[in-house]
């Protein structure tokens, strides 16, 4: 594949990961609205949110199975074909229960399009690319939750909920026809019988994982179902690894957490890429709930974040070339652990100058680890075994990124009553516990960084010009 289209096929890649991630937070916006319209509460319309989020994670599991079945593109084609259907479907959704099912209907083509449009690029895409290539795959996780406060604000506000979801309707269409062209067909060898114990097992369990952090971070749900939930879903999950571990064609290849870098990626990585899912989702509360911003400012305001994310894009590379990934690591987690704990310090009086400034580093901080750890990932995976290696990738960073809001309410939840307990009253108290608490989550990912061996990553780790020469 020329350099020209594998590029075209990793931004195509990228947008599909982008409308994915985008769809996954922006309903949250228009909750109000929605609820309105059907004449329901707001907080019921969490329940289409959730169903969205558990079926992206319980079904991407199968991607790897059904690419080796299919091919990478039909199954990439077919999957935004349905994620284009299934939004045409959500928008002409008449109640909740009908707006519920076509988002899982729409879960269900995500969980298809992002791990194999990755899988794809990864399969064309050598060793020493390999940094360049992760940073388009990047921005997506990245720009969607920042981006989707705004742009939901600005659709329920000047136009309609409805067009939450038309909007991915052209974006579908162009990327239906581009995947067709730009995804290479490549024969697959494998035909495995498909693990239905493994797959039965890794369903319910990270289905009852991912319940279980939406029913702890909701007020009202009842405590018997939390506890059921949670339970059920660590042992359903015990019993699927132990089941995935021996089995002789596992749903799910756990090879490649022997790989130090896929296994730092994928433990303190994880921490980092579930708090960092956090903040997007806690500050367009703070805004309006604590400091009386209006929501187009709140989302405008959080909107930095990218610009952070972009400022520090052409500079990823030259600090992995100069330091290594290790430092590179070390530094990016440890500047997010003290984004959060500043952002506690936030009052009504701060100038909004030193907010977006505030903002500015957090983002350059979230969008350098992400880089780091999406590309490290996979430094040290055989060719011949990348994809499972991608498919269990794609599962790990999906529980994480979906559980990510869910950490975020559930800090906001148990912050109110520790903000009484310190003495730190009126509506930011709870906020202020909030960014502290997931502030100490992430020195998990500070501890992995520092434990990383210093040599690691350097086979994919850019080469300095002088010494190309």
């Amino acid at each position: 594949m020329t350099g020209r289209r594998q590029l075209a096929l990793t931004l195509l890649v990228a947008g599909t990961f982008f409308m994915e991630n985008l769809d996954g937070t922006i309903l949250a916006t228009a909750a109000p609205t929605i609820g309105r319209a059907y004449g329901i509460d707001s907080a019921a319309v969490g329940l289409a949110i959730t169903a969205y989020l558990v079926t992206l994670a319980v079904l991407i599991p199968i991607s790897g199975w059904l690419t080796q079945r299919l091919g990478a593109r039909t199954v990439f084609a077919g999957a935004i074909a349905v994620f284009t259907i299934a939004s045409v479907l959500c928008a002409a959704s008449s109640d909740l229960a009908q707006l519920t099912a076509m988002r899982i209907l729409q879960g269900a083509g995500g969980a298809m399009m992002v791990p194999v449009g990755r899988l794809a690029v990864l399969r064309v895409t050598e060793k020493k690319d390999l940094v360049r290539a992760i940073a388009w795959l990047t921005w997506p996780a990245l720009a969607a939750p920042v981006v989707a406060p705004l742009v939901g604000g600005l659709l329920v506000t000047y136009a309609s909920w409805q067009w939450i979801f038309l909007l991915n309707i052209p974006l579908g269409v162009v990327a239906f026809v581009a995947a067709l062209r730009l995804t290479p067909v490549e024969p697959e060898t494998s035909r495995a019988p498909l693990d239905v114990l493994g797959f039965v097992l890794t369903f319910t369990g990270v289905g009852g994982i991912v319940v279980f952090g939406a029913l702890l971070a909701d007020p009202s749900a009842p405590i018997a179902a939390t506890i059921v939930s949670g339970a059920a879903g660590a042992l359903l999950t015990a019993a699927a690894l132990w089941h995935l571990g021996r089995a002789a064609h596992p749903l799910l290849d756990l090879r490649a957490f022997r790989i130090e870098t896929f296994r730092v990626t994928h433990a303190g990585g994880s921490l980092f890429r579930l708090t960092i899912s956090a903040v997007p989702f806690l500050l367009p509360l703070f805004f309006q709930d604590a400091l009386g911003w209006s929501p187009v400012q709140a989302g405008a305001v959080v909107l930095t974040l990218f610009v952070g994310n972009l400022m520090i894009k052409p500079a990823t590379t030259p600090m992995l070339r100069r330091w290594g990934f290790r430092t590179v690591l070390i530094v990016s987690t440890a500047g997010a652990v003290l984004s959060m704990i500043a952002a506690a310090f936030i009052a009504p009086l701060t100038p909004i100058a030193a907010i977006v400034v505030l903002l500015v580093l957090s983002g350059m901080t979230r969008s350098t680890g992400f880089t780091a750890y999406n590309t490290i990932a996979f430094a040290d995976v055989p060719r011949d075994e990348m994809t499972g290696a991608n498919t269990l990738a794609s599962t790990v960073q999906q529980i994480a990124a979906g559980l990510g809001v869910a950490v975020g309410a559930v800090a906001l939840r148990f912050g109110g009553p520790l903000a009484q307990l310190l003495g730190l009253g009126g509506p930011a108290g709870a906020y202020r516990v909030a960014f502290v608490l997931i502030g100490l989550i992430t020195v998990g990912s500070v501890v992995e960084a520092v434990r990383l061996s210093p040599g690691a990553g350097e086979n994919i780790r850019p080469v300095p010009v002088a010494r190309r020469v």
